[in-house]
């Protein structure tokens, strides 16, 4: 599949791949210098991968609140959550923002990989009185991210960008968002997928640089934002990942709400945590080995070269008596063990 940005991909040099079955840049002028402009200045991605959920009716905040682990009816109109949708088990089926754009509608965009599949699991527990409509073919998405984003911003829609995160605003035909994947300062542009091609070309012309998913995964992790299918799969809970901050425990129920309350209740038997390495090595990849007092006890979930740090960074998930940081581990590459440490989130830690 491709979105409606690839003819612009190919004229601005990228290098494409293969990535949830979609042909998607994974870099233009390099990784390297496509993170370095997003820490620095500001950098754009294509996200119209991802998918657009509508939700409305009398009692849709509810209806979401049965099926997600945050509360969408608490949510005020105009501002948005990150939220999970588990199966039975706890485990995590995807990870998701919700936004408000008005007492009973809801906008949900979803993984790519997971549209189809959110898309069957909540149509599948439709309630009377709420309609769920699959606009994601309709739609394509620009993430604007950087120190130099505000400034764009301005300039796009005459208007200050929200000093807060998690807002989305109605502009022309489509909505921008200050959500983020980066760490920095930033907002997605929603727009019809017939002005996809106008809106990347705006972009550009104020001074973004194209930037490409090798890049959206150093900045990502160095932020500790999970990824799902890799970070995030069914056979692991949010606790287990970090994310229970995400989970409102004062709902009356969710769909895995159960086995949360247990493992809150009695501890999880691992956690999701950040490793940093402490001597010079090969860049860490997914499924390496990482050992602990010299016995096998998991394998990373991502990692990669972190270009600010200058060292390699990973996540895995640990045994929770293994996993307060300062814990020496080592990480297995090509059949020779590195040292490297677990690390407080996040592992890019701002200046004060």
């Amino acid at each position: 599949m491709r979105t409606p940005l690839y003819e612009s991909h190919l004229a601005a040099g990228g290098r494409m791949v293969d990535f949830s079955g979609w042909e998607m840049p994974v870099q233009y002028s390099g990784i390297l210098d496509e993170h370095r402009a997003v820490r620095e200045s500001a950098g754009v991605f294509d996200i119209s991968h991802m998918g657009e959920f509508f939700v409305r009716g009398a009692g849709s905040g509810d209806w979401l609140d049965s099926l997600l682990t945050n509360n969408a009816s608490s949510l005020p109109v105009g501002h948005s959550h990150y939220s999970l949708m588990l199966n039975e088990r706890g485990g995590v089926i995807d990870d998701l923002i919700v936004y408000r754009l008005g007492a009973d509608v809801f906008l949900l965009v979803v993984n790519a990989s997971m549209i189809a599949e959110d898309a069957a699991w909540m149509q599948a527990r439709l309630v009377a009185g709420i309609t769920f409509e699959d606009r994601s073919n309709g739609f394509a998405a620009l993430a604007v991210q950087g120190p130099d984003s505000g400034k764009f911003f301005e300039k796009l829609f005459a208007r200050p960008m929200p000093g807060e995160r998690n807002r989305v605003l109605e502009v022309a035909d489509g909505f921008v968002v200050t959500t983020g994947y980066t760490g920095e300062e930033g907002f997605e542009w929603i727009v019809p997928a017939a002005s996809a091609a106008a809106a990347w070309d705006a972009v550009l012309g104020l001074g973004a640089k194209p930037c490409g998913l090798g890049a959206r995964d150093t900045l990502r992790l160095e932020m500790c934002y999970p990824l799902n299918g890799s970070d995030l799969s069914p056979n692991h809970t949010p606790l287990e990942a970090g994310l229970g901050f995400f989970v409102d425990f004062t709902k009356p129920d969710f769909v895995g709400k159960s086995v949360l309350v247990e493992q809150k209740a009695f501890g999880v038997p691992r956690r999701l945590c950040a490793l940093k390495v402490v001597e010079k090595s090969p860049p860490i990849r997914p499924h390496y080995p990482v050992y602990v007092d010299g016995e096998p006890v998991g394998e990373t979930t991502s990692g990669a070269l972190s270009p600010t740090l200058g060292c390699g960074i990973a996540l895995a998930y640990l045994p929770t008596e293994a996993s307060k940081p300062g814990r020496e581990v080592e990480i297995e590459v090509r059949g020779k063990k590195f040292r490297a440490v677990v690390h407080k989130k996040p592992l890019r830690q701002k200046a004060a």
